[in-house]
C-alpha cells in the first residue's frame, strides 16, 4: 500500500538533492548555508516520523537560524541555455505544457477513481490520504513524461528546482509553521481568550453583528498569520461556534465555508502569506516586492464585503 511516506520520500529525496548541488556551487558565496538549510528541511522529510517531538523542534530551529541570519543565497545552476529553451518552445508550441496539466489531471483521477482499487486485501493507495499521494503520484509521472519526451540533461529537473527555491529561500516552509502555529493556538485556547475579549469589548447581541466580526475577524487573524487554516479555529472557537450557531442558531456547514472564504480574503493582503504574495513576486522577479498584494487589495475589500453579506442571508436560513 502506498502511504504518505511514500510523499515523504520524494520531498526528502528533492530537497536533499538541492542541498547535494548546493554543497557543490561554487558561484554562491553562501553555498554551505543553503546546503545546510535545504539537507536539514530533507531531513524533516526523510526522517521526522522517526525523531522525536523535542528533535523535531530542535531541526525547526535550526532552520529558523539559517534562514533569520541571511546564511542563505543564489547560485547560477547548469541548465539549458536560453538558445535551447527558445528553440525548444518553438519546436513544441503549447505541448510543452502537457505535463505540468499532468499533475492535476492524475491528482484529480486518483482521487476519484483509486480509493476501491486494491491488492489482495489491502488498498492500493490509503484512503485517508488520498488527494495529497495522488498529488505525488501525478508529479511522479509527469517528471518522468517530461524526461522521456523532452530529454533534457540528467541533472535538469533537480537544478531548475534548486533554482526556483533558492529564489524563495526560507519561505519556502513558512505555510507548514503557520499551519503549526494554528494547532498550537486552538490547543493552548487562544480562541475562548479572543472570544472572552470580542464579547466585552463588541456589540455581539445581533446576528449581523456576529456575522460581522466573524468574518472580518477571519480575515483579519488571516493577514496577522498568513493562513485562513491557523485562523480558522481560533474564530471559530472565538464567535463562529458560541454566537453564529449556538446562541442564533446558524447552519454551521454554512458558517464554516463562509467563513473560510472570508480567511482567504485576508489571505490575499498580507506578506505573510509568503507562499501566494511574495514568493510570484520573487519568480516573477518584479521590481515591487509587495505588488501583488497591491493589485489584490480591492478584490479582497470587494469579495469580504461580498462573504459577509452571504453569510447573514444564508446562515439562518438553511
Amino acid at each position: 500500500m502506498i502511504t504518505l511516506q511514500f510523499c515523504y520520500l520524494v520531498a526528502g529525496l528533492a530537497f536533499g538533492s538541492f542541498a547535494v548541488l548546493s554543497a557543490t556551487d561554487r558561484t554562491n558565496r553562501k553555498r554551505f548555508g543553503n546546503a545546510m538549510f535545504w539537507g536539514l528541511f530533507a531531513s524533516s522529510f526523510l526522517f521526522g516520523s522517526y525523531l522525536s517531538d523535542w528533535q523535531n523542534g530542535l531541526l525547526v530551529l535550526a532552520l529558523i537560524v539559517l534562514g533569520g541570519c541571511n546564511l542563505l543565497g543564489h547560485g547560477k545552476p547548469t541548465t539549458a541555455t536560453l538558445d535551447e529553451r527558445r528553440d525548444s518552445a518553438v519546436w513544441r508550441g503549447n505541448w510543452l505544457f502537457a505535463p505540468a496539466l499532468l499533475v492535476p489531471a492524475i491528482a484529480l483521477l486518483g482521487t476519484l477513481f483509486l480509493k476501491q482499487v486494491q491488492i489482495g486485501v489491502l488498498p492500493l493507495l490509503d484512503v485517508k490520504n488520498l488527494t495529497v499521494i495522488s498529488l505525488v503520484l501525478g508529479i511522479v509521472v509527469a517528471l518522468a513524461v517530461a524526461m522521456l519526451w523532452l530529454k533534457p540533461r540528467p541533472l535538469a529537473p533537480p537544478q531548475e528546482g534548486r533554482r526556483l527555491a533558492d529564489m524563495v529561500g526560507w519561505a519556502i516552509i513558512l505555510p507548514q509553521l503557520l499551519a503549526s502555529l494554528g494547532a498550537i493556538f486552538a490547543l493552548s485556547g487562544v480562541g475562548k481568550a479572543v472570544g472572552e475579549i470580542a464579547t466585552h469589548c463588541l456589540p455581539l447581541d445581533k446576528p449581523l453583528e456576529a456575522v460581522v466580526a466573524y468574518c472580518v475577524g477571519m480575515a483579519a487573524f488571516t493577514a496577522i498569520m498568513g493562513n485562513a487554516f491557523a485562523a480558522f479555529p481560533v474564530m471559530t472557537a472565538a464567535i463562529g461556534l458560541p454566537l453564529i450557531v449556538h446562541q442564533f442558531h446558524g447552519n454551521p456547514a454554512i458558517m464554516a465555508a463562509i467563513g473560510m472564504l472570508s480567511g482567504f480574503c485576508g489571505t490575499l493582503t498580507t506578506p505573510m502569506a509568503a507562499n501566494f504574495n511574495i514568493v510570484p513576486a520573487a519568480l516573477l522577479e518584479l521590481p515591487d516586492r509587495n505588488g501583488v498584494i497591491k493589485v489584490q487589495l480591492p478584490t479582497a475589500g470587494l469579495m469580504l464585503i461580498a462573504n459577509t453579506l452571504l453569510m447573514y442571508f444564508l446562515v439562518f436560513r438553511f
